[in-house]
This record gives C-alpha cells, structure tokens and sequence, in this order.
C-alpha cells in the first residue's frame, strides 16, 4: 500500500536549530496568507469544487447500494436500474471533473504565490548588507530559496487538497455511518480513524529528526561540491581531484546511513498503518456481513460499507506522506521566511534625501571603522576630494585602500566620523542615487555569465548599442571582440572565466564609462594589465576622469603620479598626503616605495632585453 512517497530528494538547510530550539514553523501558514489574498475569491470557488468532489464521491457508494439492491432476486425486477446506474457514472464523471476544475482555479494563486514570495526574498537579498553576504554560503542560500518555493507549493496544495477533503469526507461518512447503520459501525470507524492519526503523527515527528539529520548532511554535501566546482582551477592546480572526491563522499557516506534509517522509519510507518486500516476494516466487515445474516442488512449495505470504508482509508493511507510533507514544506519555507527577517544593517532613513545630479565633493572626516570590534581597520582618517579633482590612495595590501571604496559605497556604515558628499552625510541618503552616483572599475572584476554586450551594457541597461560600443572602444577592448566568432554576443562564462584577466578589467572599465557617474573609483584599475596595454589604457582613464570627482586605489605609483593628492596608508592610518613631486621630496614612506618599484621595474626590463 502506497501509505508514503519514498524519495530520495531531502532537504533542509543545515543551519536549523535543533528540534528542541526550533520555532513554530506553523507560522509559515500565516506569513502566506496576505500572498494568498490578492485571489481570495479563486481560493473560495477552488473550496466549492473541492466540496462538491467530495460529495459526490461519498454518493457514489450510496447509489452502488441502491444498485446493488435493486438487483437482487428479493427486488424481483423486471427491468434494470438504468436511472441509477447513469447516476453512478455521473458519479463517478464529477469526482475527476470537480477536482480537475479545482486544480485549474487553484494553480494561479500557487504559483503567483511563489512568484511574489521569491521575488520579495530575492529583493532583500539584494537589500542586505555586504557583511551577510561575505559570511552566507551561495549553496545553502540558493537551496533555501528553492526549497522555500516548492514548500509553498507542498502546503498549499496538502493543506487545502489532502487535509480538508479528509477532514470533510470523514465527516460524511460518520453522517452517513450513523443516519443507516447502528452507533457500533460510526464507532469502531471513530476509533480506528483517532489511533491511525495518533499513531502516524507520533511516528512521523519520530521520523522528522531522522530526516532532519539526513538533509543536513545533504546540504553540507551540496556546499562541499559547489565550493570545490567554484574552486576548480584551484583544485587542478594542486592536483587535489581525489582529496576534493574524499571530501565529498565522507558527507556522502554519513547521509547514505540516515538516509537507509530514513527509509527504515517508513517501513514501519507503513506496516502500522496498515496494521490499524486492516483491523478497522475486518471488525466493520464482520459486523456488516453479521447484519446480512441477520436480515437486519441487505448485501447492499454490505457493499455500501465496503465502499466508504474504502473511500475513507485511501486518503488515510497518505497521511503519514501528506503530515511528513506538510511539515517538511513548513520547515523549508519558515526558512525562507527567515531570510526575511534578516535585519538590513544598512538602511535608508525615514527622511533620507535623493542625491543632486552633477559634480560631487567628497570628504571623509574622522572615520574610524572595523569589520570585527576586535580588529579595527581604520583609524581617524581624514580627507577631502573637492568636485572635478583626483585624489590617490596608496599603500601596502592590507592597509584598508579598499575600505574607503566600499564605504563610500556604503556597503558598511562608518564606526565613528562621517562620509560627506556634497556637505550631506551619505547616511542621510537614499543609497539608490547615492551608488547611482559612483561607478567602479574593481581590483577583482567578476562578470556575469552572459554575453560581453551584455555585461558593458550592465553599467547602463538603457544604452544603446552605438553607446556599448562606444564605450567598449574607449577602454580598448572592441578589437578584441570584433576578433572573436561571436563578436558581442560571445559569452563570458560563470565570473567571467573564459576571459583573461586583463580582458576582464577592460570589461569593467567600459562599464564604468557607459556609466558616466559623477565619482569614479578606480580600485587597481590596471592591476591586471600588463605594462603596454596599462600605459595605453591609463591615458584613457585619465581622459574619463576629467571633470569627474575621481578617486584612485592604486599600488603601482606610476599610475597615480599626475593626481592632485596622493594619499599613503599604513595600518589604517593617512601617514603622508602631498602630490607626486612633494612626497618625493619628503623622503619618507611615498619616496622608499616609489623606489622600491623603480628598482623592480628596471630589473623586469634587463631581464626582458636579455
């Protein structure tokens, strides 16, 4: 008997709380309800199909006795029952059609459901601040997202199509049981329908931590294959395919052995129910079977019976299924809803202002911060960026050049001080126009898996695509498609990994350039260019800049040499300010590493001459 769906398929996140800890994941049926209410009146006429499917598969039994009855040699007929036989197919007819029509009204609530639930999770997401972001694990978000959608799908659909037909044709077979037979049959019907649910509830809640501990292990196996996939040019380059292998299939194995306890459980489930279903239905057949004898019941009360009980026990019989989904799709989307409740640690004040459009000033004043309390990264670092001019950040890896770039972003909020631009500090305004405002060309260009035209086009979505172009020939990278078979349309791979990196830095400075912001950051901009192709390109940057409020991350110095202010950085901390010719002058941090790098790059050119 199919009292359970086997699968294979076990999903919950792994960050659950133990079942001890665990919040009421019923919740979730009252977080769905305002989605559900946008098509309130489907819900009801599905709820009408649904009774009326129900009712006439209760009356198809009804109308068999009556046949059955009819038939029989103490009726003496001289002519068949065509009236009730039609009946009975008709019947019959209506159980498909009413349940079918309830499914065609119903989908559309489903699946608009799903459709706002994701997008609203999808959006906060979106809304959330860096920090949860570096922490989260893509794996296991992903699979939240996806669980949470296909949970709603499961609780909606076994709510509304399991759980109430059941509670409605029991109710009428008791109506029934009581109206035509004695209270014995209502009565041992009662009884066996309380033990059956109490039985499959308590073994079901045993069979969840079992589940619950399996799906874990299934997560964590997820994570380990995608962090590896993601990390496969590293797993190539230490020749750690097998070690990578071992890794997953130690989580393998551990889900293997809770997935065999898993389907153990249902075993037992199964033989229970069965247990309980056939005891129930041999008592009620004996006490029918003892009514015919007795001449107190026709054979088509006998028949009748058989066929309620019939019709009451197969719902019956995917309980343990529907309770365990209804539970799992409660778990999986009290989980997505709780993506929801991740606090947004960056928000826009209730009075926050728009931008102005046009040339922008930048100041930083007393700005300490820290990612961790215990490790602060910047200590007390002032400075000003007037509109239209180019200010230069330098220094070691490490000591927080790239900090400045994420604040002003505000990616984080400042620990103490203030970021100002245009004399409002940024966190009195609507970040939308505030990031509107900035364009980036970062250390590390990640692109998405799509096509070039495409992912120029993404500093800009309404371009057009004499703009693209043109934007892509001022970073001088349109030779290097027009080379390519695709052209444009040549797609890039996942982050952008069919491209060198230095193809990958010109993507993103043409993206910065479509994007024509009024503040430019350059976050080792060149990093990834060789020398020729970085002193091609610096002039174009340099050209770009104009009359943009440009602020420069840089490690080689050469490339910041004609800014109005340079900035040197150790440990979090501004230790010289100056331009080009006065830092030099000083000799202090500027004018070592300004040699440092002059002695490397005359070494690289004897070695190229030789």
């Amino acid at each position: 008997m199919a009292h359970g769906r086997r699968s294979s398929t076990l999903s919950v996140d792994a960050d659950l709380p133990a079942p001890g800890t665990r919040r009421n994941e019923w919740r979730a049926v009252g977080m769905l309800l305002p989605y559900l209410w946008e098509y309130k009146w489907r819900v009801l006429i599905a709820l009408v199909f649904l009774a009326s499917a129900k009712f006439a598969n209760v009356g198809v039994p009804l109308v068999l006795k009556n046949i059955v009855d009819a038939l029989s040699p103490e009726q003496q007929l001289v002519a068949l029952p065509l009236a009730l036989l039609v009946a009975y197919g008709l019947l019959r007819l209506s159980t498909v059609l009413f349940a079918e029509l309830r499914d065609v009204v119903f989908v559309r609530v489903t699946q608009r459901a799903i459709r706002r639930v994701a997008l609203t999770v999808f959006r906060h997401l979106h809304s959330l601040s860096l920090r949860f972001h570096l922490d989260r694990q893509t794996g296991g978000v992903t699979r939240d997202i996806e669980r949470g959608t296909r949970g709603i799908s499961t609780l909606l659909s076994f709510m509304l199509f399991s759980i109430i037909p059941v509670i409605l044709e029991f109710s009428l077979v008791a109506a029934v049981l009581l109206t035509k037979f004695d209270w014995r049959f209502a009565a041992v019907t009662f009884a066996a329908v309380v033990i059956y649910i109490f039985f499959t509830v308590s073994i079901t809640e045993w069979r969840m931590d079992i589940r619950r501990q399996a799906n874990e292990l299934d997560s964590k196996a997820n994570t380990r294959a995608i962090d590896s996939l993601l990390n496969y040019e590293t797993v190539k380059y230490f020749n750690n395919e097998e070690y990578e292998a071992r890794r997953y299939d130690d989580n393998l194995q551990k889900y293997e052995s809770a997935a065999v306890k898993n389907e153990v459980s249902l075993g037992l489930l199964n033989v229970g129910q069965s247990c309980v279903i056939a005891a129930a239905v041999t008592l009620l057949m004996i006490l029918a079977a003892e009514g015919v004898v007795n001449k107190t019941l026709t054979l088509g009360d006998l028949v009748l019976i058989n066929g309620l009980l019939i019709q009451l026990y197969i719902p019956l019989n995917f309980l343990g299924m529907v309770y365990r989904e209804i539970k799992q799709a409660l778990i999986d989307t009290d989980r997505m809803f709780r993506l929801l409740e991740q606090n947004r640690e960056i928000q826009d004040s209730p009075d926050a202002v728009t931008l102005a459009a046009g040339s922008a000033s930048i100041r930083f004043e007393h700005v300490d911060f820290f990612y961790d309390p215990k490790r602060q990264i910047l200590f007390d670092v002032s400075f000003h960026v007037p509109a239209g001019s180019k200010i230069a950040v330098v220094g070691h890896s490490g000591s927080g050049k790239s900090t400045l770039a994420r604040l002003l972003y505000r990616f984080y909020d400042v620990g103490r001080g203030a970021i100002i631009i245009n004399g409002i500090d940024i966190r009195a305004v609507k970040q939308t126009s505030l990031r509107g405002a900035i364009g980036i060309v970062p250390q590390d260009t990640v692109l998405f898996n799509d096509t070039i035209y495409y992912n120029i086009q993404y500093g800009r979505p309404d371009a057009t695509r004499e703009e693209v172009i043109g934007a892509a020939r001022a970073a001088h990278i349109h030779d290097f498609v027009e080379s390519l078979p695709d052209k444009y349309e040549a797609r890039v791979g996942e982050r952008g990994l069919k491209l060198s990196g230095g193809e990958k830095q010109r993507v993103a400075i043409a993206r910065a350039i479509l994007k024509n912001p009024s503040i430019l950051i350059f976050d080792e901009a060149t990093s990834a260019l060789d020398s020729e192709t970085e002193k091609s390109i610096q002039g174009e940057l340099a050209r770009i800049a104009q009359g943009h409020t440009t602020l420069v991350i840089a490690h080689r110095l050469s490339t910041v040499m004609d800014a109005d202010q340079i900035l040197v950085m150790e440990g979090g901390r501004i230790i010289e300010r100056g331009n080009h010719r006065e830092l030099l002058g000083r000799d202090g941090a500027y004018a070592q590493m300004w040699a440092l790098q002059q002695q490397e790059e005359s070494q690289q050119s004897r070695v190229k001459a030789a």
